[in-house]
């Protein structure tokens, strides 16, 4: 197995991945020469993370989200250190990721936006705003289970949980930005000083991570010897 040290470089290098590509094709939109609404930007959450997934999960089992860390350590599929290290690599190749955004974007493309921190429609409240992260990662975490971590799966890489983000963010963008990961809200948040309803995601997905484990770890998957 490698060190924990290049597991959470993997973890770093694979959200970095997630969040800029997640962030700048949402700045882009707003050139005159794009031409893709909500399904573009959901094509390419759902490509860039099925590709850092599958560049990773060889190296540090492809996590890129904290609520996937801990929905696998509550399934006790990794260790509290390897979970707590993970998480910091998340958050910083997320922050990486939106600086670099910052850098390269015009100001006045990226501060309208919010460097692509997802945002809460107004006609929601945090409840349903809760309640509809949680879903969203609820059904990410249930394709990482069912792809990634099921030893009877079909070996696709990361492209069934890529698909999973896709449809998570056609469904969840206009509503919640669909982060389905608080390192895809954390990053962006923190550069751009965006912190409105940073905590559904939070709750949200760390909930949903959390429900998917419990009913793959205990109902859906065979039995593991402990």
């Amino acid at each position: 197995m490698p060190s924990l040290f290049r597991r959470s470089v993997a973890e770093a290098f694979g959200t970095f991945a997630l969040v800029f590509v997640g962030t700048a094709v949402i700045a882009s939109k707003y050139f005159p020469d794009a031409q893709f609404g909500i399904l573009g930007i959901a094509l390419a959450h759902g490509l860039v993370l099925s590709v850092a997934i599958t560049a990773t999960m060889s190296i540090s089992g492809g996590h890129l989200n904290p609520a996937v860390t801990v929905g696998l350590l509550v399934a006790r599929r990794v260790e509290m250190r390897t979970a707590g290290a993970y998480i910091v690599a998340q958050l910083i190749g997320a922050v990486l990721a939106a600086l670099l955004v910052k850098a390269i974007y015009p100001l006045g493309v990226t501060r309208p936006i919010g460097l692509g921190t997802p945002g809460i429609a107004n006609s929601i409240v945090f409840s349903q705003a809760v309640m509809m992260e949680t879903v969203l990662t609820f059904f990410l975490v249930s394709a990482v289970f069912g792809t990634v971590v099921n030893p009877d799966a079909p070996k696709i890489g990361g492209f069934g949980v890529g698909l999973t983000l896709l449809f998570d963010v056609l469904v969840g963008g206009p509503v919640t930005g669909s982060a389905a990961n608080p390192a895809r809200a954390f990053g962006p948040a923190l550069v751009s000083g965006q912190w409105v309803g940073q905590i559904v995601y939070w709750i949200g997905p760390l909930l949903g991570g959390i429900l998917a484990a419990l009913l793959w770890e205990y109902v859906l998957l065979p039995r593991r010897v402990r």
